[in-house]
């Protein structure tokens, strides 16, 4: 594509450009975010600077200045053992913010860490966290920072370890439940197919999803330290050696009635700290998923990807041409079920064996719930929770998947084997820029550099018929319509250079205009690139118009297979005659639209009529 169409339309690519803008530039733009910036930096540069803007050593005493009013010597007071307020504060601010985000880090750590490893993987993960989560959070939180303090000693580093470990499963059964939800997305499947491995999928797709809850619970759970800290210090069992909020608490409460104004300053500073934080917290969240928009919600049974499916029968002379070319996939007696709670087996797949020649285009249809999808989800391993090979082989390119292990998948996945879904608003990650979504895939799989990835999508977007690559490129799925989006996961598709294309539905979202425009590039693209094409679909017209071959499939079984202008012609099996008597004759209409005497009802003379021929 030419420089002048890569840069034109420049008002929109403005506007893109605009809708990019810094997280830090978004937060600086809101009010209440700017003020808890305003007042944290402030606290948190204090807090740095207290060597350099202390008057005095904090810890030197002056029988002199005990309880000493607000001086130019002491401009916060004295304290009862002549120590200087404000040089104290300071001091206070740095040990008792470190304190608490220590606390809050290693909670973090360990309950977000163990969270998005239970919620992906689930199994025996989920169990045993679980049950080490409940046991830490029915201890009694005081008695076991007692015994901490009985056993390490006045140490305010180890005492807030502990605190925070106390403090993890917070942060677990958040991140848990919200990966949980977030698992089965189906952006998440396509970056499974694409390649993208689990620890790439988990610290870029699914952590950037959950990320704003973890971040109020943070900035809650920091307060939270605050406060139990200097309610430690309060009561005499923090660190006599660092100066912190409690321990100023704890002083100004023996002389409140002697200098009530010492209580004001330790009080101030822990409520500015503690409401800022959760002002900042809730802020950065609102920013945060108002730049990613809410992920559409997976509709279980309509996603992920479908098969590359064909039965033999008896070789005929029309299938002679197709049977020259090499096998590219060959199922045999694929069984799949799903356990049952009572301990039964409920078969979703019974028994299918079919193959898919190389270079060839290959329907797959049959009725709703008649097994296509689960046996797509078979030959890519990607069956939901429950749900296993039973029995059968499933051999790719001379490799069985069916025993194959998860990280020889990986590699297949997106290189081998890319998936086109039925819903792509779905099934691209709303946190990311298309851009993004297309390179990384081709960095991990192909391990070229980013710039080298970002040419590549930028000539699959314009081939894809696309009128703006950089745009599009640079755009977030919410800004690209439907068919857009179709055209994007295409691309997404052929830039692995895999060597079959599942396409799951490609044209059913999208209207008619568009679904011929995509059936069109899927030929196009085929003819090119000379890549195996499977369609898996109900519709008669997308199978006569775009496939070499045809499966027929019920309840779980193929129960036809043959070159597409065969099974049109002469279909041979009750079930495919079946569907094609289901669909309406071409006839005469019936007559225009004639209202009755009532003009307020209208009775309806004509009837659709469809034609499905290649």
């Amino acid at each position: 594509m030419s420089e002048s169409a890569m840069t034109s339309n420049p008002p929109v690519a403005a506007e893109v450009r605009a809708a990019r803008s810094h997280l830090a530039r978004r937060m600086l733009k809101n009010p209440t975010g700017l003020a808890a910036i305003i007042v944290l930096a402030l606290i948190i540069l204090l807090a740095i600077l207290a060597d350099v803007l202390a008057p005095m050593d904090p810890s030197v005493a002056n029988i002199n200045d005990v309880l000493a009013p607000p001086s130019a010597l002491h401009p916060l007071g004295g304290d009862s053992a002549g120590r200087d307020v404000l040089s104290r504060l300071l001091f206070a601010t740095r040990f008792s913010i470190a304190g608490a985000l220590w606390a809050v880090l290693i909670a973090a750590v360990i309950g977000v860490t163990s969270g998005l490893i239970a919620g992906y993987y689930q199994k025996w993960f989920e169990t045993v966290s679980v049950w080490i989560i409940s046991v830490i959070q029915a201890l009694p939180g005081i008695v076991v920072l007692l015994a901490a303090r009985a056993v390490v000693g006045p140490s305010l580093w180890l005492i807030m370890a502990v605190f925070g470990l106390i403090l993890s499963p917070a942060f677990y059964r958040l991140t848990y439940t919200a990966v949980v939800g977030v698992r089965n997305e189906l952006f998440v499947d396509a970056a499974r197919v694409a390649g993208v491995g689990d620890v790439s999928i988990i610290g870029r797709h699914i952590l950037s999803v959950v990320r704003a809850p973890i971040i109020i619970q943070a900035a809650l759970l920091a307060g939270i330290g605050i406060a139990v800290q200097a309610g430690l210090d309060f009561l005499g069992l923090g660190d006599a050696k660092l100066v912190t909020w409690g321990q100023m608490l704890s002083d100004a409460f023996s002389r409140m009635y002697q200098a009530p104004t010492l209580l004001i300053w330790p009080s101030l500073a822990m409520a500015l700290t503690s409401v800022a934080l959760v002002l900042f917290g809730n802020a950065l969240r609102d920013e945060l998923e108002r730049a990613a928009g809410k992920p559409k919600r997976r509709r279980r049974g309509v996603a992920a990807v479908a098969p590359k499916v064909a039965t033999e029968k008896p070789v005929t002379h029309a299938e002679a041409q197709g049977d020259a070319r090499s096998t590219l996939l060959e199922v045999k007696d694929l069984v799949v079920g799903y356990d049952q709670p009572d301990g039964s087996l409920k078969q979703v797949v019974n028994g299918v064996s079919l193959m898919v020649r190389k270079g060839e285009v290959h329907g797959l249809i049959g009725e709703s719930g008649s097994g296509k999808t689960q046996t797509a989800w078979s030959i890519l391993r990607l069956l939901p929770a429950g749900g296993r090979i039973v029995a059968g082989s499933v051999v790719f390119d001379g490799k069985d998947l069916a025993g194959l292990s998860e990280r020889d998948m990986v590699k297949l996945r997106g290189r081998r084997i890319s998936y086109i879904p039925q819903e792509p608003m779905s099934n691209l990650d709303p946190s990311f820029t298309i851009g993004s979504q297309l390179v990384e895939p081709m960095v991990v799989t192909l391990g070229i550099s980013k710039a080298e990835a970002k040419q590549r999508a930028l000539d699959l977007l314009g081939r894809v018929g696309l009128p703006d690559p950089q745009k599009t490129f640079s755009s977030y799925p919410h800004e690209v319509s439907g068919g857009q989006a179709q055209r994007v996961l295409i691309a997404g598709a052929v830039s692995c250079e895999a060597d079959l294309i599942i396409a799951d539905e490609p044209t059913t979202a999208l209207d008619v205009t568009v679904q011929a425009e995509i059936l069109e590039l899927l030929r196009d693209l085929q003819n090119d690139l000379g890549v195996s094409i499977l369609i898996v679909t109900h519709n008669f017209g997308v199978v006569a118009d775009l496939c070499d071959r045809v499966s027929v499939m019920q309840n779980g079984l193929i129960v036809e297979t043959g070159p597409a202008r065969a099974i049109f012609a002469d279909p041979q099996h009750p079930y495919t005659k079946a569907l094609f008597e289901a669909i309406l004759e071409d006839g005469a209409a019936r007559g225009p639209l004639a209202h009755s005497a009532d003009r307020n009802t209208v009775t309806v003379r004509s009837t659709v009529t469809e034609k499905s021929a290649r």
